[in-house]
């Protein structure tokens, strides 16, 4: 089965794009990544802090199957409501370091919507660490539950 959420990586850079459109109004996907209780349930996270602005932080917290607790922050840089938040991304059990990704929202049409997340890796090797995990199934999951979630309120 072909996944909605794409992403491009070219050989030898530390980026990589990730696209999906989205049946949904650009507001409300907008919302899904900026309102706590939706983060929350189409991430399948808690969300201990979420500052949606030049300047704010957001904290997020998930508990694996183990009952063990793994933590994700970052500093918003740009927040431009219904179209732009630029942002860092950590995961603070893992050795990947600091992330840096540009998320853009476009009106496709009144019903539809498109996500561009731009993704800045420290090195080469980290982004290719990163794709060699099975990121690209867990973010199309997880986009497929937020169209699936938005929709019902829609």
């Amino acid at each position: 089965m072909e996944l909605k959420t794409k992403i491009h990586a070219e050989d030898g850079t530390q980026e990589l794009f990730i696209t999906r459109v989205f049946d949904l109004p650009l507001e409300l996907l907008f919302k899904a990544y900026v309102e706590p209780e939706l983060v929350e349930q189409w991430m399948g996270t808690k969300v201990l802090k979420l500052e949606n602005k030049r300047h704010g932080s957001w904290q997020f917290e998930t508990t694996d199957p183990q009952g063990n607790k793994h933590g994700f922050n970052g500093t918003i840089h740009e927040f431009v409501p219904n179209q732009k938040i630029t942002r860092t991304f950590e995961m603070e059990s893992a050795s990947f370091g600091v992330q840096l990704e540009f998320l853009e929202f476009e009106t496709l049409t009144d019903k539809t919507s498109k996500l561009t997340m731009h993704v800045i890796y420290r090195s080469v090797a980290i982004r290719d660490q990163i794709l060699q995990l099975p990121f690209a199934q867990g973010i199309n999951m997880a986009h497929n539950r937020l169209e699936k979630i938005l929709t019902n309120l829609n």
